[in-house]
């Protein structure tokens, strides 16, 4: 059958992968994988429902990719992920021209899905009732969309937390984990055909096991990665912050390839507005997060996230969030403004802060978070670093990462003086020269 599918992947890191999943089923029923949307027989969006911004992304394009196929461009439309999941029966009257649906739990139905459009028949809706209960193991691990010599394993699904604002639960179900020997197995794949770094992410990466009833946990699961043979590096992405335990920092002190970053989004900082939040358990331990673990771990890297504007989040709280990131200077921050949440506890929340104000403690809150990324850039000069050489430009520079940035998050290193054999995926030893917010310069000295 002569038939392509061309990707739209929306979203998370963790949308991506289920887009690589539905990839490696297309590959292995002997179903062409476009290069571009704009040059398949068909287009899959994988949507992203978390916030009224992704949701208006995600309409955004499934009406260009019907538009598409009215305009005689290609022959089908499917849609797939977290909007479907969420909205179900409401995708199919608010998107009439998309030819078939899929949620979450159906990522392995896509082949016969494609299949069936292809021979002139309707997909339709294809989701089952309550709350998704698989996890998937990928048919091909090294079949990546991330275009570089990086990727992102997940290793669970789903979330057992039930924070407030978080419609995720209800999107993707309850923490699942995939089993360590199946992740071992993909993540040493990865490494043998060149992959040099592995993102681990789950909705709670330390949450990883505990839903098992065994013995098996994520300090567990990150030190059998750290024994995989290779040149290699990897990280732990998105963390409760009381998840985290005196074994893994011991594990992040030990290890030859787990990277001294951690990924904590804190959400704020007033005990208040956590118990509010429905994060009780996370108010001893944000409380001298950074300086904790610091002392612990020399040298870590550390990333949270901040939201403002929470229902009942007063001047006062606000204030004490301000105190608290200028204490806790973290590596990288990232700010969001509250969103309401149809189906949420804190949708129908009174004391929502006007929207003037929130717009403007999101301002403040970067420009304090810009200073010290400025004050750190500057103390980050004349240090030495490994660094991964993602690509090549036309200076003959290389954009590059370092063990402190993740992925589309925090920025990247262009390197100068880097040697005409090197390759993509090289590691070379590099001193830093300068930067501008979270990118930053640094000069390969072999």
């Amino acid at each position: 059958m002569s038939v392509s599918v061309g990707f739209i992947s929306l979203g998370c890191s963790k949308n991506l992968v289920d887009s690589q999943i539905m990839a490696g089923y297309l590959k292995s029923d002997k179903i062409a994988l476009a290069p571009t949307p704009e040059s398949a027989d068909m287009i899959l969006v994988n949507t992203c429902a978390f916030i009224e911004a992704a949701r208006e992304e995600t309409a955004e394009a499934i009406l260009s990719a019907c538009e598409h196929k009215k305009n005689g461009c290609c022959r089908a439309v499917i849609v797939t992920g977290c909007m479907v999941q969420r909205y179900r029966e409401q995708m199919l009257e608010a998107f009439p021209d998309v030819d078939a649906f899929l949620g979450v739990d159906e990522l392995d139905q896509i082949a016969a899905t494609v299949r069936k459009l292809a021979t002139g028949k309707c997909g339709g809706l294809t989701i089952k009732k309550g709350l998704p209960v698989r996890v998937f193991t990928p048919k091909y691990p090294t079949l990546l969309f991330t275009g570089g010599p990086f990727a992102y394993l997940k290793i669970a699904e789903g979330c057992d937390h039930r924070c407030a604002y978080c419609a995720i639960p209800d999107i993707r179900g309850n923490f699942r984990s995939r089993g360590l020997d199946e992740i071992v197995t993909e993540a040493a794949h990865m490494v043998s055909a060149g992959v040099r770094e592995l993102n681990l992410i789950s909705q709670d990466t330390l949450h990883y096991g505990m839903d098992r009833g065994e013995s098996v946990s994520i300090t567990d699961l990150s030190r059998a990665v750290d024994e995989i043979d290779g040149e290699f590096w990897f990280r732990l992405l998105y963390g409760h912050p009381a998840g985290l335990t005196e074994e893994m920092l011991e594990v992040m002190n030990q290890s030859h390839h787990l990277c001294r970053y951690l990924d904590l989004p804190v959400q704020h900082s007033h005990p208040d507005i956590l118990h509010a939040m429905n994060r009780g358990k996370a108010v001893a331990a944000t409380a001298g997060l950074a300086e904790r673990l610091r002392q612990a771990v020399p040298g870590v890297v550390l990333r949270t996230t901040c939201m403002v504007g929470f229902p009942s989040e007063s001047d006062e709280h606000f204030n004490h969030l301000l105190e608290y990131v200028a204490e806790s200077k973290f590596d990288h921050l990232g700010v969001f403004a509250f969103s309401p949440e149809e189906g949420t506890p804190a949708f129908a929340m009174d004391g929502v802060p006007d929207e003037d104000v929130v717009a403007d403690r999101c301002e403040r809150l970067m420009e304090l978070q810009r200073a010290i990324v400025e004050d750190k850039t500057r103390r980050l000069v004349g240090q030495t670093d490994k660094a991964l050489l993602l690509c090549p430009n036309a200076d003959g520079e290389w954009l590059a990462r370092l063990p402190r940035q993740a992925p589309e998050v925090d920025g990247e290193t262009v390197v100068t003086g880097v040697r005409p054999s090197a390759h993509k995926g090289d590691f070379v030893k590099v001193m830093i020269t300068g930067g501008k917010g979270y990118d930053l310069t640094a000069r390969a000295t072999h």
